[in-house]
């Protein structure tokens, strides 16, 4: 029997809720297996764990993180609780850092034309995967000193070429696995940190000549994603720019409560949902636990175990059927499900 080491981060806001549901899909799974089975091990990280004890990632929560065979992670962070310079708290970006997590996976795919605000567009017509660089970037200089009687604040933009290249290998290594193009966005035409990322990644696609390229100004992009998203397949750009396409790109296939992301670098991965806490509606027992269930399908399929890729599957096609009949939505997507009926509906079907 193999047994993966799990920990769970439920966070805040409406992180534990739709934890606990993607837990609940986990644990349907997981009856259906053999020789697998799941030790999961639950941290308090967050907010208000920094309310609590002054540190929003304890020592003992990332030794666990790190040691773990993976993390499933809800959400962290509320906007009213700061640091004393009045940054919010950003333990989930700590995390990625300090674990070197460098490839922050977006898979963004639409399961129903009613959810997406744009025309034309049925099931799985837009299915692409966005690779964000995650430890560099303009996020580089995020944690340097401001003196607040200044006249002037600075952020660095700083690309390296180890940093650029591994993204851009896992981009082209994913684009081999699904339809062979990968788009590199940029803002080569005016910052020679974009025209050094785009020289790396000329470089690597050279090692992939069966891949066909092409490179689109983040500007444009925006445009693009809006205009004509079923003709991108992988796309791989710099932190911030990730940051916000991945936001945009949620919102074709109806929102956050429907966007997965993972965050992997060499043997160790976060799960989680795009989203964040949501704490407007925390408590209310309506979040989306959507985007948290296909996390753990993520997971489920780094962890590369022969059954735990078998169980993805049965997720992914599980989430597939559900969403498939217009009743089975919940508020974000105009339905009435509460967070536990979605996940009660997926897990009878995994």
């Amino acid at each position: 029997m193999k047994t993966f080491h799990i920990a769970v981060l439920p966070g805040d806001g409406i992180g534990g809720e739709v934890v606990a549901e993607a837990v609940k899909v986990l644990r349907a799974v997981e009856a259906q297996m053999t020789g697998v089975a799941f030790d999961l091990t639950e941290h308090s990280v967050g907010a208000a764990e920094y309310l609590k004890n002054g540190d929003p990632l304890p020592a003992s929560a990332f030794a666990a993180c790190r040691a773990a065979d993976a993390v499933l992670l809800g959400a962290m962070g509320l906007p009213s609780v700061r640091w004393p310079d009045g940054k919010e708290l950003t333990p989930q970006i700590d995390l990625r850092e300090r674990l070197d997590l460098y490839c922050g996976l977006r898979p963004i795919r639409l399961y129903h034309a009613a959810h997406c605000p744009l025309k034309n567009y049925g099931a799985g017509e837009i299915d692409f995967v966005i690779f964000r660089e995650n430890c560099e970037g303009l996020f580089s200089s995020r944690l340097a000193p401001r003196d607040p009687a200044a006249d002037e604040a600075r952020d660095t933009l700083r690309i390296t070429r180890r940093g650029a290249e591994r993204i851009c290998q896992a981009a082209f290594r994913e684009a081999r696995r699904r339809h062979r193009k990968v788009t590199l966005v940029d803002k080569a035409n005016v910052l020679p940190s974009m025209v050094f990322f785009r020289e790396v990644f000329d470089s690597v696609a050279r090692h992939y000549p069966d891949v066909e390229t092409e490179r689109v100004y983040v500007d444009a992009m925006a445009l693009y994603l809006v205009q004509r998203p079923h003709t991108f397949d992988v796309i791989v750009t710099e932190n911030m720019f990730g940051d916000i396409l991945s936001d945009l790109a949620a919102g074709l296939i109806g929102g956050m409560g429907m966007a997965p992301s993972a965050d992997i670098g060499e043997g160790c991965a976060v799960f989680q949902p795009s989203h964040g806490t949501a704490p407007d509606i925390a408590g209310k027992g309506i979040a989306n636990p959507i985007a948290t269930i296909l996390s753990l399908a993520l997971m489920l399929d780094w962890l590369d175990h022969p059954e735990t890729k078998a169980a993805a599957k049965r997720i992914n096609d599980a989430v597939e059927a559900v969403l498939a009949d217009p009743a089975n939505r919940t508020r974000d997507l105009g339905g009435a499900l509460s967070t536990t009926q979605m996940g009660d509906l997926v897990a009878a079907r995994c």
